[in-house]
C-alpha cells in the first residue's frame, strides 16, 4: 500500500517508477520528484533516481483549452531534431496513457546547464552579452534551415497561409479564455484579419516560443545545449519566430515584465532590432524582411492571447507556476504596445 509520501504533486512516485523501470532502457529507482518553479505551460520536474537525473514533462490535469499543452508534439520534434544542428535534449520515452500520473508525459535527459531569465543579462560583461545573443541567433538561424522532409515532419504543420491558421486559432483560445471586454484585443482581431499579407511561400520548422528562458546554456561558455518548451512548434513562417524573439526588445521593465525598452542596448552589448534581424538575414542569405510591423503586431497579439490563458487557468485553479495570475495581468499592456504599433504605421 501506498503512503502518502509517495504522491508528491499528484504523482504516485512508487507507480511511476516501476512504468519507468519497464519502459526505459537502464531506468532505476525509487525515485523522487521536484517541480521546476518556471515556466507557464506544461509542469516540468526533476526526476531523481537511482540510475540518474532525468526530467519528466507532462501535460496539466483538469480541464484545458481544444489543442494546449500538446507534449505527444514536443516528444516528437524533439526526437526529429536528435541528429540535427538544433541543440536538443535526449528523449527516452512517451507514456499516452493518462492512468499513470493522471495526464500523457515524457521523460528526458536532464542537462546540467543553465536558464537566463532576464534579456537585460545583467550577471555579464557587454562582450559576453553580445555572444550569447549571436549564439540565440546562430540556433534560430538552424531552427529555420532544419529539412523537415529529411526529419520525418513534413506533416508536422497545415498547408496553407500560417498567419491566417495563427490568426484563427489565437482568436478562437483568446475568446474560450475571455473573462471580460478588452478594447485594445478587439482591435487587433479586426486589424489582423485585414491586414494578413499574402502568403510568400516560406515554411519553416518554427519554435512558437523562441526566447531567452527556453534555452539552456553551457555555465562556462556562450553555447546553447538545449532549446526547450516545443509546445508551441509546428510548420510555418520562420519570420514569426524571429519577431517573437525581438518583441523583448520592445518591452518594459515592470512588475513580470522584463523587457529591453529604455535600456542602452550599446552599452550593455546587446544588439538592436535591426542589428539582430541583420545577424539573422545574413545567417539566411535573405537582403531583408518586409513586413515586420505586421509580424510584430501578430507577435504581441499572440503572447497577449497565451497568457489570457494563463490567467484562466489560474483562476480555474489549472496553472503551473505560482506566478500565473500575474502573467496574465500583462495581456492589456501587450495588446496596448501591439495597437500602438498600427498606429504608427498610419503616421
Amino acid at each position: 500500500m501506498n503512503s502518502a509520501n509517495d504522491i508528491v504533486h499528484n504523482i504516485n512516485t512508487v507507480e511511476l517508477s516501476l512504468y519507468l523501470e519497464k519502459n526505459v532502457a537502464g531506468f532505476k529507482g525509487p525515485l523522487s520528484a521536484e517541480k521546476f518553479s518556471g515556466g507557464q505551460s506544461n509542469p516540468t520536474f526533476l526526476i531523481n533516481a537511482s540510475s540518474g537525473k532525468y526530467v519528466l514533462r507532462r501535460k496539466p490535469p483538469g480541464e484545458l483549452l481544444k489543442s494546449a499543452h500538446a507534449v505527444d508534439r514536443e516528444f516528437r520534434v524533439i526526437s526529429a531534431l536528435a541528429e540535427s544542428d538544433v541543440p536538443v535534449a535526449k528523449v527516452f520515452h512517451l507514456c499516452e496513457d493518462p492512468k499513470i500520473i493522471g495526464s500523457i508525459f515524457f521523460l528526458m535527459e536532464y542537462i546540467d546547464g543553465e536558464v537566463l531569465w532576464d534579456p537585460s543579462l545583467p550577471d555579464f560583461t557587454p562582450s559576453k552579452r553580445t555572444a550569447l545573443y549571436s549564439e540565440m541567433v546562430r540556433v534560430l538561424a538552424a531552427l529555420h534551415s532544419v529539412d523537415v522532409d529529411k526529419v520525418g515532419l513534413t506533416d508536422y504543420g497545415k498547408p496553407g497561409n500560417y498567419f491566417t491558421r495563427q490568426i484563427s486559432r489565437w482568436t478562437k483560445q483568446y475568446r474560450a479564455a475571455e473573462l471580460e471586454k478588452i478594447e485594445p484585443m478587439e482591435t487587433l482581431i479586426e486589424w489582423l484579419s485585414r491586414n494578413t499579407p499574402a502568403d510568400d511561400g516560406r515554411v519553416s520548422l518554427v519554435h512558437g516560443d523562441f526566447r531567452l528562458d527556453n534555452m539552456m546554456f553551457d555555465r562556462n561558455a556562450p553555447v546553447v545545449l538545449a532549446l526547450v518548451d516545443w509546445e508551441l512548434s509546428t510548420l510555418g513562417h520562420p519570420f514569426s519566430d524571429v519577431a517573437y524573439q525581438c518583441m523583448a526588445l520592445r518591452m518594459g521593465r515592470s512588475g513580470k515584465m522584463l523587457g529591453l525598452a529604455g535600456l542602452d542596448l550599446k552599452q550593455l552589448g546587446i544588439p538592436s532590432e535591426k542589428e539582430y534581424v541583420a545577424q539573422y538575414c545574413d545567417l539566411m542569405g535573405l537582403e531583408k524582411i518586409d513586413n515586420w510591423d505586421f509580424y510584430l503586431i501578430f507577435n504581441f497579439f499572440r503572447f497577449a492571447s497565451i497568457l489570457q490563458g494563463v490567467k484562466k487557468r489560474a483562476l480555474d485553479g489549472n496553472a503551473s507556476n505560482e506566478n500565473a495570475k500575474q502573467m496574465g495581468d500583462l495581456v492589456i499592456p501587450l495588446a496596448e504596445m501591439a495597437v500602438s504599433l498600427i498606429s504608427e504605421r498610419k503616421q
